[in-house]
């Protein structure tokens, strides 16, 4: 698979994962936990995207926080696989969200801060790239803390799945950037004969 595909497949698991977030899909969890299956694979995948974008300090930074928020995410899903392990007994769950909400080094990695990492490394990637990909940048750029903002604040599961969807279309209008830059001077060309 080519570095634009392995892209698009994460981007494809992501999406699907915030639809179950979203409890859009039907809540069928077993025999594993699908959410969180495709949420894990997706986020690897997204780490793909450090290739796509120019090569330039800013991007390296944005890489290193994009590749963090990877690593917080794969926290977080081990997390939530344990969660799930538990099924229905409810005690279990709340004697480890418990034990985590007293362990900060547990907690603010792979809980509150890490995996928005993930989030604002692509975004950063997506300022990269603003001056000629406005619109499709700033889709990523404001559609990143509204997906933690409707999870956190809101509890508004169809708001995130909405900006789930304008993260993922953004990001997947600026892996294609240079073929629909290709293809609009085409028009511009023919529209000139």
């Amino acid at each position: 698979m080519t570095t634009k595909q392995l892209c698009l497949l994460g981007l494809l698991f992501f999406l699907i994962s915030y639809l179950f977030f979203s409890k859009v899909l039907p809540d069928f969890q077993l025999p594993i936990d699908f959410a969180h299956w495709f949420n894990l694979i997706g986020a690897c995948l997204l780490l793909s995207f450090n290739d796509v974008f120019p090569k330039n300090k800013f991007n390296f930074v944005a890489s290193v926080i994009t590749a963090l928020g990877v690593i917080a995410h794969i926290g977080l899903c081990t997390i939530d696989f344990i969660m799930w392990s538990f099924g229905n007994n409810e005690v279990a769950k709340e004697v480890l969200s418990n034990q985590i909400s007293h362990t900060p080094s547990i907690l603010y990695p792979f809980i509150i801060v890490g995996p928005s990492l993930l989030f604002i490394g692509l975004a950063a990637h997506a300022l990269s790239v603003i001056k000629t990909n406005f619109l499709s940048s700033m889709m990523v750029v404001v559609s990143a803390p509204a997906i933690g903002f409707s999870f956190f604040v809101l509890k508004n599961g169809v708001f995130m799945l909405f900006s789930c969807l304008v993260f993922v279309l953004g990001l997947g209008l600026l892996l294609y950037r240079k073929k629909i830059e290709a293809a609009t001077n085409r028009q511009k060309q023919v529209a000139k004969l």
